[in-house]
Parts: C-alpha cells; sequence; structure tokens
C-alpha cells in the first residue's frame, strides 16, 4: 500500500477515477449515483489534490505493478476539539481484486497511519446491509446506530446509512 502526495494523486488519477466510475456503476455506495462518468469522477479525484497537500486528506492505494486495484483516505478534522479523530472514507477494492483480501489491506494501512499520527479514534458511514459491513465489524468496527433513508444508493433509492467507530491505540503523533 503507497500513500499518495499530492503530485503522485494527479498523476494517478486517471486510474482512481476508473476506480471510483467502476465501484459505483457497479452498484456501490461511495456517495455518487450511476452512471458515473469517467470526466465526472477524474475532477472528483483531482479536487481532492489540495487536500492532499494541506494534509486533511491521506489516501493510499493498492496496486498491482502499475495499476491501481483499490484506494482508501482518511479525512482528519479541522476543528480543534475533533483532531484527535479522523474519517475512513473511499474505500473501494476493484471488482477483479476482491476476495484477496485487498480491503482488510487497505483499512489496516489506514488504522496503522492513523495510529502514528496520534489519532485515537476513526469513525466511518457505510450503506446498511451492503458487503462493507462484514469488512468493518470482522476488523474489530462497532456500530452505533443506522440513519434511515440518510443517502442514495447509485440508482437514487434512499437508503439506510450505519456509522461505526473504532478506537486506536494512543502513540505518539507523527502528523
Amino acid at each position: 500500500m503507497n500513500r499518495l502526495d499530492e503530485s503522485q494523486l494527479l498523476r494517478k488519477a486517471a486510474e482512481l477515477a476508473d476506480l471510483l466510475a467502476g465501484t459505483v456503476n457497479g452498484g456501490a455506495s461511495v456517495g455518487f449515483l450511476a452512471p458515473l462518468g469517467r470526466a465526472e469522477a477524474l475532477a472528483w479525484w483531482e479536487g481532492r489534490a489540495a487536500d492532499v497537500a494541506a494534509g486533511r486528506l491521506a489516501v493510499w492505494v493498492a496496486c498491482d505493478g502499475e495499476r491501481v486495484l483499490g484506494t482508501v483516505g482518511l479525512a482528519f478534522a479541522d476543528k480543534a476539539n475533533s483532531r484527535h479523530r479522523a474519517e475512513l472514507v473511499k474505500l473501494m477494492v476493484a471488482p477483479e481484486a476482491r476476495g484477496r483480501g485487498l480491503g482488510r489491506g487497505l483499512l489496516a494501512t489506514a488504522e496503522a497511519a492513523a495510529e502514528a499520527a496520534g489519532i485515537t479514534l476513526l469513525h466511518l458511514d457505510t450503506e446498511t446491509g451492503s458487503p462493507a459491513e462484514h469488512l468493518y465489524r470482522s476488523s474489530g468496527w462497532t456500530p452505533i446506530g443506522a440513519i434511515p433513508d440518510y443517502a442514495a444508493d447509485p440508482g437514487g433509492v434512499l437508503r439506510a446509512t450505519t456509522i461505526y467507530y473504532k478506537h486506536v491505540p494512543v502513540t505518539a503523533p507523527t502528523r
């Protein structure tokens, strides 16, 4: 798993766009409606570069050679009373790479990076009943409840979202 800096993110943006569009168009709820075109997905990833440069967002990719097979991000809180926590965002694995532990590896990478950065609490949301819930529950994440009709799935249907959290061991911050 490789953490991307701003220039690396921009170089990988087209591949990340393909991953995002494929994920959404394949039915996964990651904040977009289908059909998601490559241009829109590319613009979204390019728009993340400033946050990566400013340290507000960390993005990792898993590659097979040069090809991006998965990604995950940590969005760091910007409020003074929230700097101990981060949100796990956009965990995606290409359909052809699923079932090989890549999602679990990306999740572990983000958790270890949070620990190294002095983050003590992680949170995320995911569509209730989605395959992602098994990954989070089996990785020690705690569900705190579901919000009905929270977000539209890629087809535009309102679905419940479950909120999860995980405490991270305390270590010296390096962020």
